[in-house]
């Protein structure tokens, strides 16, 4: 299942973003692994907003504010081309959450974790890639 923590400095986010950008970025994370659109689904993508106090995050070079997103995948879940596409959203997304643009692209960093087969469980028990492929072609809703 996936997960995705968007760790940034306090105030770097706008209020409206801040409301939303969490089930924003779980939608977009849910949308380039192929998941179905189903409850079950959603309820499964964690999105973890964290805060920094001021004066955590820094460069060398300014104070403005950075923003990291980790993303957890089973391994195998995301081709290339998928986890471009990925990096890509997730950046467009994050860049409106704090109003800023475009050009501020190189202050948000994206970082993929990809979690080997047989190393998460959920529910007291082992769940392996092809449990979810399983599952997620039993609920699908665009098949």
């Amino acid at each position: 299942m996936p997960m995705i923590r968007l760790t940034v400095p306090a105030g770097a986010l706008t209020e409206e973003g801040r409301g939303s950008v969490q089930r924003e970025l779980a939608a977009v994370l849910l949308r380039w692994e192929g998941a179905p659109d189903t409850a079950f689904f959603r309820a499964q993508a964690w999105s973890y907003l964290v805060e920094l106090p001021e004066g955590a995050q820094r460069t060398a070079e300014d104070d403005a504010p950075r923003f990291l997103v980790e993303v957890t995948v089973p391994q195998g879940a995301l081709s290339e081309r998928r986890k471009a596409g990925l990096v890509e959203e997730v950046t467009r997304t994050v860049l409106s959450a704090a109003g800023l643009t475009p050009g501020d692209a190189l202050r948000v960093w994206v970082l993929v974790h990809e979690q080997p087969d047989g190393t998460w469980g959920a529910d007291g028990a082992v769940i392996r890639h092809a449990d979810l492929v399983a599952l997620a072609k039993g609920q699908r809703t665009d098949a």
